[in-house]
């Protein structure tokens, strides 16, 4: 025989579906849900930092944009860095959104770990702007505008970037003080 198991579950009180109207203190201050540590940080996008975030996301969508679909080689290297450190850097924005940097206590050397990656993407993107601007700046055809126009958004993400790890240098010298 299979016995039956029945399971009660009891919520809070919530404004005017108790007895009382007036909810006590105690049970306002009661969030609904376990995201009570989730707070949108925006302070940190109108700092220099998170400009060049939005910045770099940007110029990031319009490389994606203009350098799709790959015809050719350096185009496959070119979106690989750009697909790449876009992802790499929404991560790093949400990491700012959200917070987590303070939520989280991990022995990690947050400033440290961002300047490594943003400068890695410096160097790539270095490459990966030459590589796009070289390999279709003789090729007349299909594509070649939007090819081109990539290469130089590329240019300019690299400036993002390098710019980015410039102010995280500072940082971390700062912080290392």
């Amino acid at each position: 025989m299979m016995s039956e198991t029945v399971v009660t579950v009891e919520t809070p009180n919530r404004i005017g579906n108790g007895p009382t109207n007036n909810p006590t203190s105690q049970e306002q201050a009661k969030p609904d849900s376990n995201l009570n540590w989730l707070k949108f940080n925006t302070q940190y996008f109108i700092t220099i930092p998170g400009i060049l975030k939005i910045v770099q996301v940007v110029f990031g969508i319009i490389c994606m944009a203009c350098a799709s679909p790959a015809l050719i080689g350096g185009t496959h290297f070119f979106l690989f860095v750009v697909v790449t450190f876009f992802i790499a850097t929404i991560l790093w924005t949400f990491v700012y959104l959200l917070g987590i940097r303070e939520v989280l206590n991990l022995p990690i050397n947050w400033i440290l770990t961002e300047l490594i990656n943003t400068a890695i993407a410096t160097l790539l993107y270095f490459i990966a702007f030459i590589v796009q601007l070289a390999s279709w700046s003789n090729l007349i055809g299909h594509g070649r505008g939007s090819n081109i126009a990539a290469g130089v958004f590329g240019l300019f993400n690299f400036l993002a970037y390098t710019a980015g790890t410039y102010f995280l240098y500072v940082e971390h010298r700062s912080a290392a003080v």
